[in-house]
């Protein structure tokens, strides 16, 4: 049963933009009606980073992912950058070519996220150089981001970012935009730096665009302690975030929020199959602002 406040969200002007697909309005109706009976107390946040929070454009010009903001930095030599653009040009049309099964790219991003990591740490790169290499970048969060972390922080709802970037300039973005709070946990790779705080390897599994089912499922003593927030927010930008969420037990009701950012026509009905809302060129969080708004 669909009651009149989530009719009512459907009709709000988030939800009238020409950037906004449903699918199944009625669905999406009926999501958001069990997300705003649950209210904050059974709610919880799962996100991925690089061009879901942060920006694909911004006034027409591509924006820098975590990845990026190292690549582009002076860091690295530039022998060093070439070969990581070379990679790059590469592997980025396989990763979002839709003719492409998840599956079969796979070993591919394997493959991209282990070179660039190894070219990095040849590159000897120092930790206490990150926050300033992160102040010069272009990365650029989505406007509406302050609300976003405020609101959810202020009704302590957890906010897990679950990134394939690297974790280190992740947490740095967040922290200098002041939204770093307390109920904020980042999952990652993150940088494992020798005691001269030199990049020496990467901690842990890797994370990539596709692997992110098993980084779920590795997740699932912070899920457990989160057995009472069964109701889902997740937003993400590739089909390999569609799975972000299978760490969590018992999922009562879960909307899932895609942005698509490229390959747009060719990717726009798979999209619309897998997410509930998708969102083509939005610079914005202000849908899932509006969204909650209502529940909170």
């Amino acid at each position: 049963m669909v009651d009149k406040e989530s009719l009512q969200m459907l009709e709000m002007p988030e939800f009238q933009k020409k950037t906004v697909n449903i699918k199944n309005p009625e669905r999406v109706e009926e999501i958001i009606c069990g997300l705003i009976k649950g209210g904050s107390t059974k709610l919880q946040v799962i996100t991925d980073f690089d061009m879901t929070l942060s920006k694909f454009l911004h006034n027409g010009k591509r924006c820098s992912t975590c990845h990026n903001v190292i690549d582009n930095c002076k860091l690295i030599t530039e022998d060093c950058r070439k070969k990581l653009q070379q990679i790059r040009n590469m592997y980025y049309p396989i990763e979002v070519d839709p003719t492409i099964s998840t599956e079969e790219k796979y070993p591919f991003m394997v493959e991209w996220w282990t070179k660039a990591h190894n070219l990095l740490i040849e590159q000897g790169i120092r930790k206490e150089k990150l926050a300033a290499v992160v102040r010069e970048s272009d990365v650029t969060l989505r406007d509406g981001y302050e609300l976003f972390f405020d609101k959810l922080n202020e009704r302590n709802i957890p906010v897990f970012i679950f990134s394939a970037g690297i974790g280190d300039v992740l947490e740095e973005v967040i922290t200098q935009v002041g939204v770093f709070h307390s109920n904020v946990k980042v999952v990652s790779n993150f940088m494992d730096f020798d005691e001269k705080g030199v990049l020496k390897g990467f901690k842990g599994e890797l994370i990539h665009v596709y692997n992110k089912r098993d980084g779920a499922l590795r997740s699932s003593e912070y899920f457990d302690k989160l057995k009472d927030n069964c109701n889902i927010i997740l937003l993400g930008d590739s089909l390999g975030d569609l799975n972000m969420a299978d760490g969590v037990q018992n999922t009562e009701s879960i909307l899932k929020i895609g942005f698509l950012n490229d390959k747009v026509e060719e990717s726009l009905e798979k999209y619309m199959d897998s997410y509930d809302i998708v969102l083509v060129g939005e610079e914005t969080l202000d849908l899932v602002n509006a969204i909650l708004q209502k529940i909170l």
